[in-house]
């Protein structure tokens, strides 16, 4: 089973021969690497054309974000399977050996398969914060008795780097999200694989995520953008089994609050207070993130948040 290893580039000069090394180092060969260089400017395109392996090859384009850069990668591959690696993190040897068995085993009914990651630098494996959160192994197929909460967790599971999909699964719904978008233009994407196909689930580490080299998602200098899934509602609804239509419902609420919990930490306790008021439903005070969303959408949230930077910042000085 051959795989196409999709690698978004763009200005990570300092981490990308790490990245390729880590791929070229998998236990499992078959495979292609197509790197998309995103308009880097700092020389990481050379770095990358310059990999001493034949299975590694370059596609440049202007700057258009991680989502269009992955896209381009997955309209260029020629593999039965398609991985994502983000280019300053890394994979565990057998990352790919793993996920090419798990689709050996469950055969065309297994869409997706996505693993556990260590973090760095604290050099912890997640596995068993995401235990403590209701993520269990094998396979997953999302139903109507699926908790909201729950289906929020395996969302934040899954991620590019730690994700192995069918191509053809990932062409039927759509690819990820593009439109200059830099934070949720994968979990826009892994939502509708979830509540539409069977995703194995793998706790074990098979990933190291570089958090200390500036990944996008981390969000750490201020509030967060809004997330695609959640500023576009409609294009998830037309996706969504129509059985699945009242789990969807609940999520988003979840997302929405998390997301003025988000807000509100950075100050933005009006934009919280609108978020929260677009996706309230009847019920809702059963759900995760209630309360402190609540509080996060009032000038005593705002006020809080300020406290909590202030004594986070002096514990680092």
């Amino acid at each position: 089973m051959s795989l196409s290893i999709i690698v978004p580039l763009f200005n990570k000069a300092g981490y990308i021969r790490r990245a390729l090394d880590s791929v070229a180092h998998q236990t499992f060969g078959d495979f292609e690497v197509i790197i998309v260089d995103d308009g880097s400017t700092d020389g990481s395109e050379m770095i990358a054309g310059s990999y001493p392996d034949a299975r590694f090859r370059v596609i440049r384009q202007e700057n258009q974000g991680p989502g269009a850069a992955r896209n381009t990668g997955i309209a260029e591959s020629t593999g039965e399977l398609t991985a994502f690696l983000d280019a300053d993190d890394e994979w565990l040897p057998h990352h790919l050996e793993t996920a090419v068995k798990a689709f050996d085993q469950y055969g065309p009914k297994l869409a997706a398969f996505t693993a556990g990651y260590i973090e760095f630098p604290a050099d912890a494996s997640t596995e068993p914060m995401w235990r403590r959160r209701g993520i269990k192994e094998g396979l997953v197929a999302i139903d109507a008795s699926t908790r909201p909460e729950i289906l929020h967790y395996m969302l934040a599971y899954m991620s590019p780097c730690s994700t192995v999909a069918r191509p053809e699964t990932l062409r039927k719904w759509g690819g990820f999200y593009e439109h200059r978008c830099t934070f949720g233009e994968d979990s826009f994407l892994w939502l509708k694989i979830l509540l539409n196909e069977p995703v194995l689930f793998e706790l074990r580490p098979g990933v190291r995520v570089h958090r200390e080299a500036g990944n996008l998602s981390q969000n750490l200098g201020g509030a967060r953008p809004l997330e695609p899934l959640l500023s576009n509602t409609d294009d998830i609804e037309r996706d969504c089994p129509q059985h699945l239509l009242p789990l969807l419902h609940r999520f988003f609420t979840v997302r929405a609050f998390k997301t003025a919990c988000v807000w509100g930490y950075w100050g933005m306790w009006r934009e919280a207070r609108s978020i929260r008021a677009s996706f309230r439903s009847p019920g809702d005070f059963r759900l995760p993130y209630y309360s402190s969303s609540w509080i996060c959408s009032t000038p005593l949230g705002a006020r809080l948040g300020a406290l909590a930077r202030r004594l986070l910042d002096g514990g680092r000085g």
